[in-house]
């Protein structure tokens, strides 16, 4: 392993139909590493991944289950704007804080199941009495602070490059972390209509 280095957390750029009002989810990227894989089918690739802090706090989220990740993804994603853009019982439009993330469920071979849970940070202004969703399905929960194994890619990701990604990561950390099996995140820091220097980030939870 290389020497770690300490970084800091960068702003996603883009402008949106919602405003995207920064990293409120988090708090500091502790450290990164560069890993060369030494799979056979990996040999001479690098991983770059990072050690990160994320606040916890009041979140919107969205459930969705019985549909294939893509699918579940375009159901639940328009409810959390809607909710931030101002359908909920005060009329107010909160913004979208960055990253919006998306809790996923692997089998044992590291397919998903049908079932993904979508968790917006509701933004630090709001944080003390978040307006209520009108929409029965956007459920407000109390999630506490955790700490990640990240890794960024880009492009438009979908569920294959998810599973890909994962794989990469959890190849990075063999025998060097320990990290939840049963669930990861998904994470984006760009809106729809931003086609190049797209951000995505895998995050692992650290046991």
């Amino acid at each position: 392993l290389r020497r770690p280095r300490h970084l800091t957390s960068s702003r996603a750029s883009g402008a949106s139909r919602l405003q995207h009002v920064g990293h409120d989810q988090e708090l500091a990227v502790r450290k990164r590493r560069d890993v060369a894989l030494a799979g056979p089918k990996q040999r001479g690739q690098e991983v770059a991944y990072e050690e990160r802090a994320c606040e916890g706090g009041k979140f919107a989220t969205v459930e969705v289950t019985d549909k294939p990740v893509d699918e579940a993804l375009r159901e639940a994603m328009p409810k959390v704007a809607k909710y931030a853009g101002g359908t909920n019982d005060k009329g107010i439009g909160m913004g979208m804080t960055v990253p919006i993330s998306f809790a996923v469920f692997p089998n044992e071979d590291g397919s998903l199941q049908k079932k993904l849970k979508v968790w917006f940070r509701i933004p630090n202004q709001f944080q003390s009495d978040p307006p209520a969703p009108s929409d029965k399905s956007v459920k407000i929960e109390e999630r506490e602070g955790i700490t990640v194994y990240s890794m960024q890619f880009g492009g438009y990701a979908k569920e294959a490059d998810y599973v890909a990604q994962a794989t990469r990561l959890r190849a990075a950390l063999e025998g060097t972390a320990t990290y939840r099996g049963d669930i990861y995140f998904c994470t984006g820091y760009d809106p729809p209509m931003k086609p190049y220097g797209r951000r995505n980030e895998i995050w692992l939870l650290k046991t």
